[in-house]
């Protein structure tokens, strides 16, 4: 069974693939973890810069360093 790669309250870096969505270049803080779709594990994020939620794939995150 596969198991989500971040866990919450871990700090990623977030690089969203759809060009369209602008997203700020601080860190992001995994708030809540999502059931996959098509394949892909799901996170609820947010940076502190921003005053909402977003939500990602797995592969639009990396650890902080």
């Amino acid at each position: 069974m596969a198991v989500h790669k971040y866990r919450i309250g871990q700090l990623v870096a977030f690089a969203p693939s759809r060009q369209s969505m602008p997203a700020s270049s601080s860190e992001y803080k995994v708030l809540r973890l999502m059931p996959p779709e098509n394949g892909q594990f799901q996170y609820r994020i947010k940076s502190i810069a921003e005053t909402y939620e977003r939500t990602a794939l797995e592969k639009e995150l990396s650890l902080r360093t």
